[in-house]
């Protein structure tokens, strides 16, 4: 035998090894009679059903002209190749109308029969009846499995392309339903030219057609697995109503990309740990806590924040990788890291005059809007005039903040030395008000170097009275500061104007009053910048928002994302060759991303929809409503694992991505929870899955 022949009997050998499995005798099921581009009708009969036990809808099947007995497949053959179906639905055959008459003759026959049904062998000849036996199934085309050689891994492979090269209508494609080994290939089947994927796959359930899922139909125990790698860098959607298996698998997938940083025994030389951080927006509490709804738990057992438990055999795990934030302390988690902020730190000023402002953000009343307009930005500090004013602008913002109940570091002591020039508190001294009495009690309180934030709030909300009172003399003194001074200025500008303006508005300081529940007069870091730095170690971060306010809890969600947003460029920027992999998870996804009908593109949830791949953040979002996210999220989003939705309108959003259409009646019936279908990048095809119970 010549060199070439060995050659050409060695590829035949391994395109058999690669393509065989995928095909058995015994699990034959007909013929396809009518193939196009898109779809394919199957002449199936009954008998060849029970033997396979069963063909549900959706179910997978195989069309090809390759002999299962085959010994050796020429794959450079046109039809050494399988085509991959799946069934949507019954399809007439040309002798249906006739099967038809016949069948309800006989049904006429035994008519009010109890027991006797019409396809009895007394009713019914043998000959007659294995001819009604026939019947077709309309199938959806997904794609090809075939043979072909990979420059990059030199060797052969097994390929899947997501359509069919060609067709011939008159050529016959003997048809197939998958067993365990071959379901397990095509459910699970990934390019093995993408590197990473394959090493670190976890089980994420099993393989599940429809809500009636019986065992005898041999498809229970096909393990279906999940490529943590899929989610870096990625949008991932998980919808569904209430209680249908969304948080399962969203902790099924924390846990997945949490395991990476352990490195697999068996392939310690191929893969290496990789510490991956992940926030988790827990609106509800389920992540940092038990759930209190699975009755059967132990005490904080199926949480989330004990998966550093779940560490390899002989591998300790590090307590310390997961941490948990809240605006309140919980009696079950000691460690729990307080999301506060000191308003009245130098460092912090504009920090949080941005989640004020964040807070008041649909407030469209003027002196809010005007109050929203201030900036905090340190002046040249060779500037004295720019510096005063500066002063001046902190010491009345502080005192706003002390009107409104945040409670003042003990450290920190109203400084009002130059802040008022002395000609302005000799006018109010001698204010020609009507009643100037509080304006004469605000001069002497603000010539008082040793006074309280309380003292001073009360004067500065005399001081906008005694600035706004036509006759208290204040025009007189601002004219002759005017004229005197060597800028021409006048004394107070507008910075000033819209702070002090503030104290005239109780409903204005009440609002402001909304943020003291993210405040303390004890810290001085931001806990933004805290949480980014635990992502980038490579920590498990869970925010607990169970006991915040709504608006508060969006603003300091969208702050900590523009953190993250803002870190991750910068080192991007930079060059750095080792930008940290960070995965965001935000669930019940409504109350944070935009709206639907939000166009807004420079919403930070949208930028990092369309821009977060490149500074490797990641984005995992669940909610019960596909409408109610934003349509340039959904369109950059490559994961999606879809339970049950029970109308149309959301099941028409949702077939406008990948194959859903096939699912959309399925995923509108079937209510069981759990039971998702899954299309990740890694895989080419929605697969329909049971998805295992999380357990730590």
């Amino acid at each position: 035998m010549s060199l070439l022949e060995n050659f050409r009997q060695d590829q035949a050998r391994v395109a058999r090894r690669l393509l065989g499995p995928l095909i058995q005798e015994s699990q034959l099921v007909g013929d396809v009679f009518a193939l196009g581009y898109e779809s394919a009708s199957v002449q199936i009969h009954d008998r060849y059903r029970k033997d396979v036990g069963g063909i549900p809808s959706l179910c997978f099947l195989i069309a090809t002209r390759i002999h299962p007995d085959d010994k050796e497949i020429d794959y450079q053959n046109e039809e050494s190749s399988v085509i991959l179906l799946r069934v949507m639905d019954a399809v007439a055959l040309p002798t249906e109308a006739e099967a038809l008459r016949v069948r309800v003759e006989v049904a006429q026959k035994v008519a009010g029969k109890v027991g006797v049904n019409w396809d009895s062998a007394a009713h019914m000849d043998p000959a007659t009846n294995h001819l009604l036996s026939y019947a077709g199934v309309r199938c959806r085309v997904i794609g090809t499995f075939f043979v072909d050689q990979s420059e990059m891994l030199q060797r052969y492979v097994l390929r899947f392309g997501s359509d069919i090269s060609n067709y011939y209508p008159n050529k016959g494609l003997k048809v197939f339903k998958p067993n365990e080994r071959a379901l397990s290939t095509i459910v699970n089947y990934v390019d093995e030219e993408r590197v990473h994927i394959g090493r670190s796959r976890v089980e994420i359930g099993e393989v599940r057609y429809a809500s009636t899922n019986r065992s005898f139909q041999g498809i229970s125990n096909v393990t279906v697995l999940l490529s943590p790698e899929d989610l870096l860098g990625q949008k991932t959607a998980l919808f569904g109503m209430t209680r249908s298996g969304k948080s399962n698998t969203t902790k099924i997938i924390i846990q997945s990309v949490f395991r990476l940083r352990y490195p697999a025994r068996e392939s310690q030389e191929e893969q290496t740990a990789r510490r991956i951080g992940q926030l988790v927006f827990d609106p509800n509490g389920e992540y940092a806590n038990e759930n209190v709804q699975d009755a059967d738990a132990k005490r904080n057992a199926a949480a989330i924040k004990n998966v550093w438990q779940s560490a390899p055999e002989g591998t300790p795990g590090a307590p310390d990788d997961v941490i948990t934030y809240g605006l309140t302390t919980h009696p079950n988690d000691p460690k729990r890291r307080l999301m506060l902020l000191n308003f009245y730190a130098d460092a912090n000023l504009q920090v949080g005059k941005s989640m004020i402002d964040a807070s008041l953000a649909d407030d469209s009343t003027k002196f809010i809007e005007n109050f929203r307009q201030v900036i905090f930005e340190e002046p040249d500090l060779s500037d004295r005039s720019a510096k005063t004013r500066y002063d001046r602008q902190v010491l009345i913002y502080r005192a706003l903040l002390y009107k409104a109940g945040f409670a003042a570091p003990n450290n920190l002591r109203p400084n009002i030395r130059g802040v008022f020039n002395a000609k302005l508190l000799e006018s109010m001294a001698n204010s020609k008000a009507k009643d100037p009495i509080g304006h004469q009690s605000a001069a002497k309180t603000l010539n008082n170097p040793d006074l309280s934030w309380g003292q001073l709030a009360l004067a500065c909300q005399e001081l906008y009275d005694f600035m706004q009172d036509r006759d208290s003399g204040y025009k007189d003194f601002d004219t002759w500061y005017v004229t005197t001074g060597a800028s021409g200025n006048q004394w107070a500008d507008e910075p000033f104007n819209k702070l002090i303006t503030m104290f005239k508005y109780p409903n204005g300081v009440r609002q402001i009053g909304k943020l003291t529940v993210q405040h303390t007069s004890q810290d001085t870091q931001d806990y933004a910048d805290a949480i980014y730095d635990s992502l980038v170690s490579g920590c498990l971060v869970i925010v607990d928002q169970s006991s915040g306010d709504p608006e508060i809890n969006q603003s300091s969600a969208e702050r900590v994302m523009r953190r993250i947003f803002r870190g991750q460029q910068e080192r991007f920027r930079k060059g750095d060759m080792n930008l940290p992999e960070i995965v965001v998870y935000v669930e019940e996804a409504h109350n944070l991303l935009p709206a639907g009908q939000d166009m807004d593109l420079q919403d930070i949830w949208v930028r990092t929809a369309k821009e977060g791949a490149k500074y490797h953040i990641g984005l995992v979002y669940a909610t019960q409503e596909v409408s109610s996210i934003q349509r340039n999220i959904l369109k950059n989003t490559a994961n999606w694992f879809i339970g049950h939705l029970n109308n149309t309108d959301e099941t028409k959003e949702l077939c406008k991505y990948y194959d859903f259409e096939d699912f959309e009646a399925s995923i509108r019936r079937a209510q069981d929870r759990g039971f998702l279908r899954m299309k990740t990048l890694s895989n080419l095809f929605v697969v329909p899955v049971q998805v295992r119970k999380f357990e730590v």
